[in-house]
């Protein structure tokens, strides 16, 4: 078994704030005894508008934030999971979730597929959709399949190649929350007998923004393991053991033979 700790936060459009916000959590996760820390989609900022949005986002390679959180994954020998925005060739930006190996390497990476446009929120209108979906990484918790967001709605997405971990780092909104969240994150982990580990955004972002909070974790039986509380915005974490005996147990009882001879796997 591995320790995994997940972060929940409230992101503004300052990144120095932050990137002092993770580096509090990064602490804490070593303290619990944690392998990795899962960080919600946007953890590097959440502006106001999407010009705001596009003037902020930075290269991976050379985000202060990315830089800041890859010195302190490996400084504590800690994984890190964070999502991040990063400048596309079209002119808008690529809405991202990185992989931070305890290394301080990224390792792996993916651009979100399906992108949020509901009512006044309209990620397309700054956001470019991600082209593909890359094989899961190999990690010191297991397998992860890096998804995002909006991504846990479209259930033909999240067949992955024999992950363990699932990731859903989240910024939803309150009403979408409240109505969808559990019950997607429990369908998905259900139907790919995976661990499902989603790291939510929580609070009052800015004067248009709030978001739902309950970073949760399911795992491959449907069962939720951790539920953090909605109410407030303070940065926090819980913990959560991933048992890739039981995810193998799972597996091997009730197989999910796919008829790949009538639709195509993904």
């Amino acid at each position: 078994m591995a320790i995994a700790a997940i972060g929940q936060l409230c992101s503004t459009a300052s990144m120095s704030h932050n990137l002092a916000l993770c580096q509090v959590l990064v602490k804490k996760a070593v303290e619990a005894g944690a392998k990795a820390l899962f960080l919600p989609e946007a953890t590097d900022y959440i502006a106001s508008t999407p010009s705001e949005s596009l003037s902020l986002a930075h290269p991976m390679e050379s985000s202060p934030f990315v830089l800041g959180l890859r010195n302190s994954a490996k400084e504590s020998n800690l994984a890190i999971n964070v999502g991040i925005h990063v400048p596309a060739p079209s002119g808008k930006m690529y809405n991202r979730s990185c992989w931070i190996n305890e290394k301080g390497e990224i390792e792996a990476y993916y651009d979100k597929l399906h992108l949020f446009d509901y009512g006044a929120l309209r990620e397309s209108n700054s956001v470019e959709g991600g082209k593909s979906i890359g094989m899961p990484v190999e990690t010191v918790v297991g397998r992860v399949g890096l998804m995002i967001c909006f991504d846990v709605k479209i259930s033909l997405a999240h067949k992955r190649q024999n992950a363990q971990i699932l990731t859903y780092p989240s910024a939803f909104t309150v009403p979408t929350g409240k109505a969808h969240w559990e019950t997607l994150l429990k369908a998905r982990a259900i139907e790919t007998q995976a661990y499902v580990i989603a790291a939510a955004q929580i609070g009052a972002h800015n004067e248009k923004r709030t978001s739902y909070g309950h970073s949760m974790v399911v795992d491959p039986w449907g069962k939720v393991l951790l539920d953090m509380t909605g109410e407030g915005s303070e940065a926090e974490i819980g913990v959560v053991d991933v048992d890739l005996a039981y995810w193998e147990k799972i597996k091997q009882e009730m197989p999910l033979l796919r008829r790949t001879d009538v639709y195509s796997e993904i």
